[in-house]
């Protein structure tokens, strides 16, 4: 999962084949988007695009600081809340919003995510959880506070996640370790354990539900 440099449509296209794959999406749910680093426009996915059919013109290009589309397709209905996160954390180039159903079920039991070994702590280091708003609301970009102070992963109640990256391998990693975590976690609780749960040395447990 290196896949540095190249088309951001095609960079973003594998994530989306990966996570299809991996459960973490289903059909057309979930969006992308990328910049390059400083940029004032952004590739996102298309309204109604299945994460595993990626290609090319899967991508509509923003502008950020207006919003205007500047292509013929019409981009996803959350563009709002990618465009806020942009603008709150200049050091972020790609954003990658998905449905894990592992992490979305521990936010709706209250439960935090343990960060059991070293690739959660280093990737995903700490998470928010932010309070539900129907997907596709203008009042969903307000997600992008929680992402203000330097979370990089926040957890949309009742709806999924939206993970950060400064490169789209970055948030790549992170969005796949943020399940990763979620599911060892569901395990302990299942088997009773998660108050005995160690979590990885040196690590600090992050925000509380916001």
């Amino acid at each position: 999962m290196t896949h540095a440099g190249g088309d951001l449509r095609d960079r973003l296209a594998r994530v989306g084949h990966d996570v299809a794959g991996a459960g973490l999406v289903v059909a057309s749910g979930g969006n992308l988007s990328a910049r390059e680093p400083g940029g004032d426009e952004c590739w996102v996915t298309a309204t109604g695009t299945w994460f595993d059919r990626l290609d090319r013109e899967s991508f509509v290009r923003v502008r950020l600081r207006d919003g205007a589309v500047l292509d013929r397709a019409s981009p996803t209905s959350e563009l709002a809340l990618h465009l806020a996160t942009y603008r709150v954390r200049p050091d972020v180039n790609a954003i990658v919003h998905l449905h894990p159903q592992t992490v979305v079920l521990l936010a709706a039991l209250g439960e935090r995510i343990r960060l059991v070994t070293t690739d959660h702590a280093h990737y995903v280091r700490r998470v928010a959880v932010a309070p539900f708003h129907p997907p596709g609301t203008p009042e969903l970009a307000t997600a992008a506070d929680a992402v203000a102070d330097g979370t990089d992963c926040v957890v949309l109640a009742h709806h999924g996640v939206s993970v950060l990256g400064e490169t789209v391998e970055w948030a790549h990693r992170r969005a796949r370790n943020l399940e990763e975590a979620a599911r060892l976690t569901y395990r302990a609780l299942a088997l009773g354990r998660l108050d005995t749960l160690p979590e990885c040395p040196g690590f600090t447990p992050g925000h509380p539900l916001v």
